[in-house]
């Protein structure tokens, strides 16, 4: 008889460890995942690069259509965005992009430029009803030569995830503390408080490789362009006193 209890306790005891595991654990699981998972690609090769970006919200929901959704991005200092070619694309609607910030130096080198972030709005996808993407043109700035070899790497580091809703749609677990004072959108430079989202990187840090020049080639470029330069200045010269026509008062 005392087998047979200790049998009935077993199975009660299992049942209710299972009772407790399907009723409160998809809870606990379905709040972890639906943190929003953030997708970034490298497209293009050498200096000029596009960045896609694409923002799984991971709800369906109807009110999701009415969300704002931006993504901040740190640029190192061996990349830049060009402010003039954002304003082009923000008129034909193709990228809506703000600089953050001061003034973009378009010329300086890397080793005299600074970080710049980039807040960037993100529109709907069209394959998924509840995703955003954008796409952020990169260019990279000529640095210093290298010792050895030919390429120096710039580090993507991790963006920053903005959201605005009407309605919350993410669990308390995927939002951060602190809002975010920001501009609306490029057009509406109205201010918005937009929630800081903790998200899933599915892909790892983007690394870009930039060429540069090796520091042993330096004598050999800078004779070379030197003599480049006086052999054009003289057949120029050259030519000028040859058919050009001096009139001297």
């Amino acid at each position: 008889m005392s087998q047979w209890k200790n049998d009935v306790l077993l199975q009660l005891g299992t049942f209710s460890f299972g009772i407790v595991f399907f009723v409160f654990m998809p809870e606990h699981v379905s709040a972890q995942d639906s943190c929003p998972e953030v997708t970034q690609w490298l497209l293009k090769d050498g200096f000029h690069r596009d960045l896609l970006s694409r923002i799984k919200l991971s709800t369906v929901d109807e009110g999701t259509g009415s969300c704002m959704v931006a993504i901040k991005i740190h640029l190192p200092k061996g990349l830049y965005v060009d402010p003039y070619e954002l304003t082009s694309l923000n008129r034909h609607n193709i990228t809506e992009a703000l600089v953050i910030g001061d003034y973009v130096d378009l010329e300086a080198p890397e080793y005299l430029a600074a970080e710049t972030a980039v807040l960037v709005y993100m529109k709907p996808d069209p394959e998924c009803y509840y995703c955003f993407r954008a796409i952020l043109p990169l260019h990279c700035r000529y640095h210093q030569p290298a010792e050895v070899d030919g390429k120096i790497s710039a580090v993507l580091k991790s963006p920053e995830i903005l959201v605005h809703c009407q309605k919350r749609l993410l669990s308390a677990e995927c939002l951060k503390e602190t809002k975010i004072v920001e501009p609306c959108s490029r057009k509406n430079k109205h201010n918005c408080h937009w929630d800081t989202v903790k998200f899933q990187l599915v892909n790892q840090e983007l690394e870009l490789q930039i060429p540069v020049g090796l520091k042993h080639h330096i004598t050999l470029v800078c004779t070379g362009t030197l003599v480049t330069t006086i052999l054009c200045s003289s057949l120029i010269i050259s030519a000028l006193f040859k058919h050009g026509e001096f009139l001297f008062v």
